[in-house]
């Protein structure tokens, strides 16, 4: 990790990597220069992309692609080579290309894209099944005495402020009370929503509906997070929502740590 200088986190669902680099994706990547950009759902495998996706310049990058073509998977392109690379350990999550772990000198860091519950809850099972796990592997890191950063779309609003219209949806998925029910359970467990340390009131969505010229409005939910174990000795300087940057339906969130040193 860079020395004596604060540690730009950012996380974007790209809804298809390569439709985002049509849209001039990259350019923004090196305008902005994250030291780690964590990307969900991006629809791709490896060998479906060009150099530029593989090894940009001042990046190495790591994949989890699913097994499906043009669905899930996530990506992670950093600056500081980590000193291991893992997924979740369980084949029927890590076959949709669900989440990479990066353990970097003090912290693990956790790219996660979390299932869509889908309509009347198709995959809510699956969903919370996930969810689970992902928190079983948040413990398991923090018992090794590591502190863990975790970013991504959780594909949940947790409370009524996380979205514009939360009593038209106490029935659509994300607004679930199975999965609000995991996400207070989660942060309970010892995790801190960072975005809340700085920003208590509602407002702010990091995810609009292409329809009904929802993003225009402001018709939005926030799903996409950076969470933190609260016993973390990890400095937050700042945990903000890019809200003006296009590119997908989502916009990106940003994590900014001090330097520990």
């Amino acid at each position: 990790m860079p020395e004596n200088k604060p540690l730009s986190i950012i996380s974007w669902n790209v809804n298809g990597i390569r439709a985002w680099e049509k849209k001039d994706g990259f350019s923004w990547l090196r305008a902005v220069q994250p030291d780690i950009f964590c990307v969900q759902e991006t629809k791709a495998q490896p060998n479906q992309l060009t150099q530029k996706f593989l090894q940009p310049e001042g990046y190495k990058v790591f994949w989890s692609s699913a097994e499906k073509k043009g669905y899930s998977g996530v990506a992670v392109y950093t600056k500081t080579d980590p000193l291991n690379v893992s997924f979740l350990g369980t084949e029927n999550f890590d076959k949709e290309g669900r989440t990479l772990i990066l353990d970097y000198e003090s912290f693990t860091l956790i790219n996660a894209y979390f299932p869509n519950s889908q309509a009347e809850g198709a995959r809510l099972s699956y969903k919370i099944d996930f969810c689970n796990a992902v928190m079983e592997k948040c413990m398991e890191i923090i018992s090794h005495g590591r502190d863990v950063v975790i970013c991504g779309d959780f594909n949940i609003a947790h409370k009524p402020i996380d979205l514009k219209n939360p009593k038209q949806n106490e029935k659509n998925p994300g607004y679930l009370p199975e999965e609000r029910e995991w996400m207070t359970r989660f942060l309970n467990s010892g995790f801190l929503d960072t975005f809340r340390i700085f920003t208590e009131e509602g407002g702010h969505y990091t995810w609009w509906s292409y329809r009904f010229n929802a993003r225009v409005k402001d018709i939005g939910w926030r799903i996409d997070y950076f969470c933190i174990n609260d016993s973390s000795s990890l400095k937050i300087k700042s945990s903000d929502i890019l809200k003006d940057i296009m590119g997908s339906d989502h916009c990106p969130v940003r994590l900014i740590l001090g330097n520990n040193k």
